[in-house]
């Protein structure tokens, strides 16, 4: 099977999804300078049912010019309060400065909108959610991955982000959705996936299912996709994957599995530096030598897109 049916093969799985037709529009709330950065509050219609509060960043300045842009997922964390504000506040699971910071100052834009059930859209519990849309043949993950899907839409409407430049990253369920969004989308140029890959075997044999929100599950994946698959579909985009050796959410018997997989894949489509995946002594958390290394990744990136 070529990569695009496995993409809507795994596109499938998500349950009933709205209209990808669905016309998407946008409201802006208010301009801020941030110092740093403007700040844009937005009020996105993506996805035909409720609005999705969103954040637009980026460097001061910088006007109209079309500047590659990231679309930041958010973590979870069962800090539900939070939502798009991780981007500006940051989290106790991150280290400083925040990613509005860092990511404006390399010179990219950023978009950050609230996912189902977080931050603005925080007026029902997850489990409330998850129960409804699966009565109604959803998956709390497929919705949550649709308006992201679609937030790539909204960021092709605006005359300042360089849509042959759109990426995505995240910490936790920020970093699961990095890699799903880039396995379905091939609009995203590249991936960073923080404290994210879990291995869905690895989890099952060590009985940490319970380590991750029921959102993350989807009903028949295993029955068609592996971790190590479904991030296959992401080669031979670049892909750096970081996480923590003591991370009970991420086993790192799933990592070295999922290693060499990829390794063979982004090889055989003669892009083997565009993978990789960093180890460092830490647990479910972003520390210093971690920023360090997405920080070079970031730079890299941004001077590719210079260069072309």
């Amino acid at each position: 099977m070529d990569k695009q049916a496995q993409r809507i093969r795994l596109f499938s799985l998500l349950g009933d999804l709205p209209e990808k037709s669905n016309v998407i529009s946008s409201e802006l709330i208010t301009v801020e300078d941030f110092g740093y950065y403007t700040l844009e509050k937005l009020q996105l219609h993506l996805n035909g049912i409720e609005p999705v509060p969103a954040y637009f960043v980026k460097p001061l300045n910088s006007g109209n010019s079309k500047l590659p842009t990231i679309l930041f997922n958010h973590s979870h964390g069962g800090k539900f309060h939070v939502g798009k504000d991780e981007l500006i506040s940051g989290n106790s699971y991150l280290e400083s400065p925040s990613f509005a910071i860092e990511l404006t100052k390399i010179g990219y834009a950023v978009l950050c909108i609230d996912a189902w059930g977080f931050g603005e859209r925080n007026y029902r519990t997850e489990s409330s959610l998850y129960k409804e849309m699966l009565w109604n043949g959803q998956t709390l993950w497929g919705m949550r991955v649709f308006d992201s899907v679609k937030a790539i839409d909204y960021l092709h409407t605006r005359s300042d982000v360089n849509t042959a430049h759109i990426s995505t990253m995240g910490m936790s369920m920020g970093g699961i959705m990095a890699w799903w969004l880039s396995a379905l989308d091939t609009r995203v140029k590249w991936c960073i996936d923080i404290c994210g890959l879990a291995d869905f075997q690895a989890l099952i044999e060590l009985d940490r299912l319970d380590k991750h929100g029921f959102y993350f599950y989807v009903p028949k994946l295993l029955q068609h996709f592996t971790t190590a698959q479904i991030n296959s579909l992401i080669s031979p985009r670049p892909h750096l994957s970081v996480a923590g050796i003591h991370d009970l959410l991420i086993p790192t018997i799933g990592l070295e599995r999922i290693d060499p997989i990829l390794k063979e894949v982004y090889v055989n489509e003669g892009s083997s530096g565009n993978w990789s995946l960093k180890l460092f002594d830490c647990g479910h958390e972003e520390n210093a030598e971690m920023r360090k290394a997405i920080v070079e990744f970031l730079v890299d990136q941004y001077n590719n897109f210079r260069i072309t």
